[in-house]
């Protein structure tokens, strides 16, 4: 666990308002990237000259492409010169497909960096070290929880080495995702369907599985977002029952079916396939997690039914869990979540609410699980 610099978080408390509003614009601008910078994290940051004044902002906005520090620098110019960078991540100190930002402030004539979250990957970070030396006054610490909280799935990845997890239901306010007689069409409100495409937009990756794949007949890919970038549709069907004409094997977006070891696929020809070993007939949530991470997924949003989000749930794999809840009552059919392998009370996962917001006439509520296990960063910072 990274023990705190205390220097810092004194300093993070005692910011003056500036800062703060600075800082609080750069993860604005790093949220911008959501979706679209995958493997890589998400980054803002802003530049002010030595009055304080704002001259310039950025946002790592594709891996690969320019980093947040760089496009910030470009757009303030020589008003840089002499002032300070607020950034919501270490800057990188290595060259990968991009140069390290670390020597680019220090070039522009950068004279104070403040960053929100220390880079976990030894690999990359000691930024803040070259920026020390060439004589840069840097603290770190300022709006950690906040940015670390927007940039949450790059830092699953490299502290656990798989990719963050949020589940995402629709129920009634007596916790039913269909009626008794099965049907679903709609429990909430065309505002909430359309907040679900923002979710999809945002992420790496749409998982469900094959009893959703067979009831439902999902299409996963995004519609009514400007800009988005497709997500890849994964489906766990273990037998490879799915039909050929299912919507998700489409092009509108790229699909990934994973099926067990031995199922037959000669009916989906073209169709990319991930065959993984079977555990008791499933496919191990870790399993295919760990998969999915050397694929570049960093965030999974899990969008199958009650058994599915049961068993994530029971392996300890929901990092965030959405629930759109509906002003309804049905009384019977099936719920939205089931067997997590909970057997008393004292075995609830408890979670903590982060956000709980009107969407049209439903509510949606965020939470995180109340309890984590930080783990040593051991992944490796694309570029």
């Amino acid at each position: 666990m990274r023990q705190e610099d205390p220097v810092a978080t004194h300093a993070a408390h005692a910011a003056p308002d500036a800062d703060i509003r600075a800082m609080r614009r750069a993860i604005e601008l790093a949220a911008r990237g959501l979706g679209s910078t995958s493997p890589n994290p998400v980054v803002g940051c802003v530049i002010t000259d030595p009055a304080g004044t704002v001259v310039g902002e950025g946002w790592h906005e594709r891996a690969g492409g320019p980093h947040a520090e760089v496009h910030a620098l470009r757009a303030a110019g020589e008003a840089a010169r002499g002032g300070t960078a607020y950034v919501t991540l270490e800057p990188c100190n290595h060259t990968g497909r991009t140069g390290p930002c670390a020597r680019a402030l220090v070039e522009a004539g950068i004279i104070r960096v403040v960053y929100a979250v220390p880079d976990p990957n030894p690999q990359a970070s000691g930024g803040a070290a070259t920026l020390r030396g060439a004589g840069v006054d840097t603290s770190a610490g300022l709006l950690e929880e906040e940015a670390a909280a927007g940039n949450a799935a790059w830092l699953t990845s490299v502290r656990l080495g798989r990719p963050h997890v949020t589940w995402k239901y629709a129920a009634t306010l007596d916790g039913r995702s269909a009626a008794a007689d099965g049907s679903s069409r709609w429990i909430t409100s065309a505002e909430s369907r359309a907040d679900v495409h923002r979710l999809r937009a945002e992420s790496d990756a749409v998982l469900v599985g094959g009893g959703t794949l067979r009831a439902d007949d999902p299409h996963l890919a995004v519609r009514g977002v400007a800009g988005a970038t497709q997500p890849l549709r994964i489906a766990l069907d273990t037998r490879a029952t799915v039909r050929p004409t299912a919507r998700i094997l489409d092009d509108a977006a790229p699909t990934l079916l994973v099926v067990g070891e031995d199922a037959d696929t000669r009916h989906l020809p073209g169709v990319e396939l991930l065959r993984l070993p079977l555990r008791d007939g499933r496919i191990g949530v870790h399993d295919l997690l760990a998969h999915l991470n050397p694929l570049g997924v960093r965030s999974v949003l899990l969008e199958g039914g009650p058994t599915l989000a049961g068993a994530f749930l029971e392996g300890g794999a929901v990092d965030r869990v959405i629930g759109y809840l509906a002003p309804a009552l049905l009384g019977a059919g099936p719920a939205a979540l089931a067997d997590a392998g909970i057997k008393n009370i004292s075995g609830a996962l408890r979670l903590d609410i982060t956000e709980a917001v009107r969407v049209g006439p439903d509510l949606r509520i965020t939470a995180v699980p109340a309890a984590t296990v930080p783990v040593p960063a051991t992944a490796t910072k694309e570029h």
